[in-house]
């Protein structure tokens, strides 16, 4: 059997000097996925409170996108739980490569969907 290595979540105190270490940069492996996801119709910017802070964009051909960083595979179904819970037809999902960061479109008014 072999062992594996548990890490503590927190800094790093050392016993002579009791300040915290500094924290590592996080690795590109450890780097949050972003993710964009394609939904019909327009969304009101209030729905990025109720999809947990991801930005809601509305897009010219009648779409909306939501977007922005998913912690884990659980966390994203459950983003398509929602929109399959209020009946909001998905599109496409789609993982963004890590360089890429989506810029927030205007939020047209028309024809939103509250």
């Amino acid at each position: 059997m072999t062992a594996h290595q548990v890490r503590s979540y927190g800094p790093s105190v050392n016993t002579e000097n009791p300040t915290p270490a500094p924290a590592a940069s996080p690795s590109p492996a450890a780097r949050v996925p972003q993710y964009e996801i394609r939904v019909a119709g327009r969304l009101a910017s209030r729905w990025s409170a109720w999809f947990d802070g991801l930005v809601v964009t509305n897009e010219a051909d009648g779409t909306s996108l939501i977007t922005g960083p998913v912690v884990d595979q659980s966390a994203l179904h459950g983003l398509i739980q929602k929109l399959r819970d209020v009946g909001i037809p998905l599109l496409s999902l789609t993982q963004l490569p890590p360089e890429i960061t989506p810029e927030p479109a205007a939020h047209p008014t028309q024809g939103e969907r509250q």
